[in-house]
């Protein structure tokens, strides 16, 4: 649903909600797919959201909570008794079950886990063995597998004797008598070729499978490159385990985004939009005050040049330029390492050509608005040694913040720290102190 359909399905909604036409107002909500269900919940206010919730059908609840953020899931989650959660996800796909399932409360997690029969429990047990964040954690267990020496015609009746068959299958896998992956069937394939051929003949062995411990990211990387429309999971003695679809990969992409978009800032994508001030005032509260201790920290070297600051008032009105370029050219740098490590761009090889270029694209910027800012601090003020001072404060800052950008993300790397959440506060720190430092240090010394 695009965000033009899905404003116009919210402003349908909320007309038939304020004129008291519950019953329209039901039937619009229950012919949503649960994906656009759990985009209009978003939207909706704390108490309309109440509402609309209760008008769901329990059977689509599930689907819906599996959708919504976590910070939603769980205010939906906690008004729900049970029992009620239990008759909602039944039927639910197994990867779906386990990504809510990770999410409950311990006590509610078991009595889920209690209310499957024995082998949905099993295989529950398997996916949730897995980090969410890996192959094993993305993958879904419904699969259909043959042997490689029955034919074509023995598998298409096979086919045929079932109920159904899982959602989104492009591919029957082939397996030994262990299960040791040995390659992939295609259902175009498998309708167009001779009966009596063996499965063997006709079946891929180029759709390689990916490890269950394989990062979600890796996973991503795979799919983009080898155009997949799904692919076969295994463990590390190449037993099949299960598959990855590309609906599943989509749902990365898309966190990895948000998440991208929102660690910019220091917040979480999973946050409520209408979750209680105060509630939200706390969260943000934690990277304000990081911010301010930054702040701090760059104002202590600017009081160490009050005396200079005293004697020489314009360096006072010129003073925010440097900090500020070198904060521009530092968040290039690292926007563009936070990418390359995210699509995984970098090794050993190729790391020191990129910080060779990185410091030469800083001293040719240096240089270059150097100059240009050191003229018009001329033009402006009438002092040529005062517009060598900021020119020279300028080229050292953008080197400083071209290099600052290149390693802060390979340093928080190391550390396991997620640089789009950390990256930005240290290079401001860095590019502020520096700025300052060189400004001033230079003032002092030529100026005074």
């Amino acid at each position: 649903m695009s965000n033009v359909e899905r404003i116009s399905n919210l402003d349908n909604l909320k007309n038939r909600l304020e004129s008291g036409r519950m019953l329209g107002a039901r039937n619009l909500i229950n012919n949503l797919l649960p994906s656009e269900l759990a985009k209009l919940i978003e939207s909706l206010p704390l108490k309309e959201r109440a509402i609309i919730w209760e008008m769901i059908e329990l059977k689509n609840k599930g689907d819906v909570v599996v959708e919504v953020a976590d910070e939603v899931r769980d205010g939906l989650i906690e008004g729900m008794k049970a029992n009620e959660l239990i008759a909602a996800i039944e039927g639910m796909a197994l990867d779906d079950l386990a990504d809510l399932v990770a999410d409950l409360p311990e006590t509610l997690t078991q009595e889920v886990i209690r209310s499957l029969d024995h082998q949905d429990r099993e295989r529950l047990t398997q996916v949730l063995a897995f980090d969410e964040d890996s192959a094993g954690g993305l993958m879904n267990i419904d699969i259909i597998t043959v042997r490689p020496d029955v034919t074509i015609e023995v598998v298409l009746k096979y086919l045929r004797n079932q109920k159904s068959i899982p959602q989104g299958t492009d591919s029957i896998y082939v397996v030994n008598r262990d299960n040791i992956y040995k390659g992939a069937l295609l259902l175009s394939r498998l309708v167009t070729e001779d009966p009596d051929k063996p499965v063997s003949e006709i079946m891929s062995k180029t759709i390689i499978p990916i490890l269950a411990a394989t990062p979600s990211e890796k996973v991503v990387w795979e799919f983009e490159n080898r155009d997949l429309l799904s692919a076969p999971v295994i463990d590390d003695d190449k037993k099949l385990l299960g598959r990855i679809t590309v609906d599943d990969v989509v749902d990365v992409i898309r966190d990895e985004a948000e998440h991208s978009l929102m660690s910019a800032a220091g917040l979480d994508e999973e946050d409520d939009l209408f979750s209680p001030a105060a509630k939200s005032a706390k969260r943000r509260a934690i990277w304000l005050g990081v911010n301010l201790a930054t702040a701090f920290l760059a104002a202590s070297v600017v009081d160490i040049f009050q005396t200079t600051l005293d004697k020489i008032v314009l360096l006072a009105v010129l003073m925010p330029i440097v900090p500020s370029m070198g904060g521009v050219a530092g968040t290039q740098s690292l926007t563009i390492m936070t990418r390359a490590i995210a699509l995984g761009h970098l090794d050993r090889i190729n790391t020191k050509g990129i910080l060779k270029k990185e410091v030469l694209v800083g001293i040719l910027n240096g240089l270059l608005w150097a100059i240009v800012v050191g003229s018009l601090t001329y033009l402006w003020f009438g002092e040529w040694l005062l517009g060598l001072v900021i020119a020279g404060a300028m080229t050292i800052n953008l080197i400083v913040a071209a290099i600052a950008g290149f390693g802060i993300p390979l340093m928080l790397k190391k550390l396991s720290i997620d640089p789009a959440l950390a990256g930005g506060v240290v290079l401001t720190t860095i590019t502020d102190v520096v700025g300052y430092i060189s400004f001033l240090g230079l003032g002092a010394i030529f100026l005074l």
